[in-house]
C-alpha cells in the first residue's frame, strides 16, 4: 500500500444520510485520490466518479447544498468550435445520498440556437477500503470492475458494488481497474437531457448483527416509538424560530444534520441514537451519543430513551482486558471490525472510556426529570445499579476514592476522557501528565451520577440510595482537598490528578464540566466562572480547550487550544445552572459568531484564535463535519440564548414616554 497526500475534510463537500456519506470536490468531481469517495457501513464503496464532456472544457461555476444529503454542482461547458464569448452548454450534477445508495443525475442544457450532440464520459473506480485504512492515508489496490447490463460491478470480500446508468451506456470499457462509461446525448435548444447514475453496495453481513446499525428512515414505520425522535424543525418565526438570522440559520442547519445522522439499533429497531460524526464515526459511540442526547433534552426524550436502551443492551457483563470491558461499564465505541490506526488497535466492541458510564446514569435521570414514561425508566434500573457499582468498584481502580483510568498498554486509547489523544492532558509547562489520571470533570460526573442515581432509586422504591449519597458526600470532600490550586489568575480546579496524585496545574476547559453537577458550592462555582471568563480561555469564538498561557497551547491543535462547540455548550449550560449568565452568554454568542464561517454547519472543532485580537475564525482542516455533539451543542446554545432573551423581555421595565 502506498501513502498519498490527502486533501483535508474542510476542502470537501459532505453529503450524508447515516450510515452513508459522500465526499467530493466543489467542482463535483469525486477524484480517485485522498479522502474522496462514497462510503457506507464503514467502507469506501466508490473511490472515484469523474465526469467529462468529450472535446470540451468544463468551467465550474457553483456548488449549492440543497439539504444535508443533496447538492447540485454546475459547470459551463465550452464545446470544440464554440467561439462565442459565453459557452452555450451547462452541466448540472444533481447528487444525493440515500438509504438505497448514491444517486447522481448528469443533466446538460443547451442554451444555443442549434441542436448539438455531445459525448458524456464517466470514469469510476473503487478500492472497497475500510474507513480506517483511508483515514490513515493508505491507498490500497483498486478492485477490477466487470461490465454488467446497464453498468459495471466490483466484488470484494463480503461486499459488492453495482454502478448502473439510465439510459444504459453506449459503450463500457474496463482497464487498469477503471470503469469507463460513454454516453451520446442529443441536446435540442433549452431541452435538458442527460444520464442518471446509481451506486448501490451490498454486504454479506447477517441481518440483526449488533454491530450493523440501520438508517432510521428504513425502519421508521416499524413502531410509533420512533417518531418524533428529534425536536421538530420550526418553519417560521411565528412557530418559535429565532428572529436573529444567524441563530435561525444555525438552528435549522444543525437540526437538519442531526436528522440525517440518526441510526437504529438492529437489536430493537424502534430505538435510535445519533451516530457520532462524518465521515469516520457513523456508528455508536457511548460518550458522543450520550452527550448529544443530553444536549437535546428536554426536546428529544425519545432519542434519549433510544440511546439509553441501545447502550444498556451492550453494557459490560464480564472482564475482557483487550476490550477493556468490566461489569456495568458503558462502551466507548462499536465497529464492524478491528480498527487499526497508527499505533492504535481497537477491537470491534471497545469499552475504553472513563466517563460514559456516569454520563449514562445522568442521562437516565435527566430523561426521567424531562417527563419520560416511568415504566420505561423503571425497566432500566438494573442497568443503573450495575453502572453505579462500576463507578465505585472498577472506576476507582486504586481505591483512593477518585475515579481514574490508566493508559492502555494493549493499543487502546492513551487518554480515556473526552480529550482522548496522547498528550491531551498537560502541565502548565507543557509536559504531558502521567497516568493513572483522575480527571476533574470525571469526578463531577461521578458525584452527579451517585446523587442522581440515588434520587432514582428513592423514586422507584429501590433500596440502597443512602450508600451512593454517602459516597458522593465523601467524594465532594476529597475533591475539595485534592484538586484546588491557586496561581496568578486565582483559585480553580486542576485538570487532573496525575499518577502521583499531584494536581496538574494550568487552566483547561475541563473545569467547566464541573458546573451544574453539584460537586461545587456556589463560591467555588463563581471562581470557576471567573476563570473561564478570562480571554486566555474565552477567546471570543467559544471556550478554548487549553489556556493560551500554557506552554502546550496551540490554537491549531486537536485538544490543546482549539475550540470544540460541544465543550463550549456544556460550559454554557453549566454556567447557566449556577446562575453565571454573563459568562454563559459570552461563550454562547462566540459559537454563533464562529458558525457563520462554516456556513452554519459547525465542525467537530476549529482553531482557538482570538476575536479579542482581531484574528479570524480558522478551520481545523481535518475536523469531522457535521459532528453530532457539535450540532446538538448548537441547538443547546441557541435554546439558552433564546430563553435568556425571552426572560429579559418579560422582566424589562417599560420606558416612560416623554412629551
Amino acid at each position: 500500500m502506498s501513502h498519498s497526500r490527502q486533501r483535508s475534510l474542510h476542502e470537501l463537500v459532505t453529503l450524508l444520510r447515516a450510515p452513508s456519506v459522500c465526499l467530493g470536490s466543489r467542482d463535483g468531481q469525486i477524484r480517485a485520490a485522498g479522502l474522496d469517495g462514497f462510503y457506507t457501513d464503514d467502507y469506501r464503496v466508490l473511490a472515484g466518479l469523474e465526469v467529462e464532456v468529450a472535446d470540451a472544457v468544463a468551467e465550474p461555476v457553483g456548488c449549492r447544498l440543497r439539504s444535508p444529503s443533496s447538492a447540485v454542482f454546475t459547470s459551463r461547458v465550452r464545446l470544440a468550435g464554440d467561439t462565442g464569448a459565453d459557452p452555450s452548454v451547462v452541466l448540472h450534477r444533481f447528487r444525493s445520498v440515500g438509504e438505497d445508495g448514491l444517486k447522481e443525475r448528469l443533466e446538460l442544457v443547451n442554451y444555443g440556437a442549434d441542436p448539438v450532440r455531445v459525448t458524456l464520459r464517466v470514469r469510476a473506480r473503487t478500492d472497497l477500503a475500510p474507513v480506517h485504512v483511508v483515514r490513515g492515508g493508505r491507498q490500497p489496490p483498486y478492485v477490477e470492475p466487470r461490465a454488467v447490463a446497464g453498468g459495471v460491478c466490483w466484488t470484494g470480500p463480503a461486499r459488492e458494488v453495482l454502478l448502473t446508468a439510465d439510459p444504459a451506456p453506449a459503450r463500457t470499457a474496463t482497464e487498469d481497474a477503471v470503469a469507463a462509461l460513454s454516453f451520446t446525448v442529443d441536446l435540442a435548444p433549452e431541452r435538458p437531457a442527460g444520464v442518471t447514475l446509481r451506486a448501490v453496495a451490498r454486504s454479506d453481513e447477517p441481518e440483526g448483527s449488533e454491530r450493523t446499525f440501520l438508517p432510521v428512515s428504513s425502519v421508521s414505520s416499524v413502531s410509533p416509538r420512533t417518531a418524533p425522535v428529534l425536536p421538530p424543525l420550526p418553519h417560521d418565526p411565528g412557530a418559535g424560530e429565532p428572529r436573529d438570522p444567524l441563530r435561525r440559520r444555525l438552528l435549522r442547519a444543525s437540526l437538519q444534520d442531526l436528522q440525517h445522522m440518526l441510526l437504529a439499533d438492529p437489536l430493537d429497531t424502534a430505538d435510535s441514537f445519533l451516530a457520532a460524526g462524518s465521515p469516520w464515526y457513523f456508528t455508536l459511540f457511548g460518550r458522543d451519543a450520550l452527550w448529544s442526547a443530553s444536549l437535546l433534552l428536554p426536546g428529544a426524550p425519545r432519542l434519549a430513551l433510544g440511546t439509553l436502551r441501545t447502550l444498556r443492551r451492550r453494557q459490560g457483563k464480564g472482564h475482557d482486558a483487550v476490550a477493556e470491558e468490566e461489569p456495568g461499564k458503558i462502551l466507548h465505541e462499536v465497529r464492524r471490525e478491528t480498527l487499526l490506526l497508527d499505533e492504535m488497535v481497537i477491537p470491534p466492541l471497545y469499552f475504553g472510556t472513563i466517563d460514559a458510564t456516569m454520563l449514562w446514569v445522568r442521562l437516565l435521570h435527566d430523561t426521567w426529570r424531562a417527563g419520560a414514561d416511568e415504566a420505561e425508566i423503571e425497566a432500566l434500573l438494573p442497568g443503573l445499579l450495575a453502572a453505579l457499582e462500576w463507578i465505585t468498584v472498577h472506576g476507582d481502580s486504586d481505591g483512593d476514592g477518585f475515579v481514574e483510568y490508566r493508559s492502555s498498554t494493549r493499543g487502546g486509547l492513551a487518554n480515556q476522557g473526552w480529550k482522548d489523544t496522547p498528550g491531551a492532558v498537560r502541565w502548565a509547562d507543557g509536559r504531558p501528565a502521567r497516568s493513572p489520571l483522575a480527571l476533574c470533570e470525571v469526578q463531577g460526573y461521578a458525584y452527579a451520577a451517585a446523587t442522581q442515581g440515588a434520587d432514582l432509586l428513592d423514586a422507584f422504591g429501590a433500596p440502597g440510595a443512602d450508600r451512593w449519597r454517602d459516597w458522593a458526600a465523601g467524594l465532594r470532600q476529597r475533591f475539595r482537598a485534592a484538586f484546588w490550586i491557586d496561581d496568578a489568575t486565582g483559585a480553580h480546579p486542576a485538570i487532573a490528578l496525575d499518577g502521583d496524585k499531584r494536581p496538574v496545574d494550568g487552566a483547561a476547559s475541563n473545569m467547566a464540566h464541573l458546573l451544574g453537577t453539584g460537586l461545587l458550592d456556589p463560591h467555588e462555582a463563581e471562581l470557576v466562572a471567573r476563570r473561564l471568563s478570562r480571554p486566555d480561555l474565552d477567546c471570543g469564538y467559544g471556550l478554548r480547550t487549553l489556556s493560551s498561557t500554557s506552554k502546550a497551547f496551540n490554537p491549531h491543535s486537536y485538544h490543546c487550544g482549539s475550540v470544540w462547540p460541544h465543550d463550549t455548550a456544556i460550559a454554557v449550560l453549566g454556567l447557566a445552572a449556577e446562575g453565571q449568565h454573563a459568562v454563559a452568554r459570552s461563550l454562547a454568542e462566540g459559537v454563533v459568531t464562529a458558525a457563520e464561517r462554516f456556513d452554519f454547519r459547525l465542525p467537530e472543532l476549529y482553531a482557538g484564535t482570538s476575536a479579542h485580537d482581531g484574528e479570524p475564525v480558522l478551520a481545523y482542516p481535518n475536523a469531522c463535519r457535521p459532528q453530532a455533539w457539535a450540532a446538538a451543542g448548537a441547538v443547546a446554545v441557541i435554546g439558552y440564548l433564546e430563553s435568556r432573551d425571552s426572560s429579559s423581555s418579560r422582566t424589562r421595565p417599560h420606558r416612560k414616554e416623554h412629551a
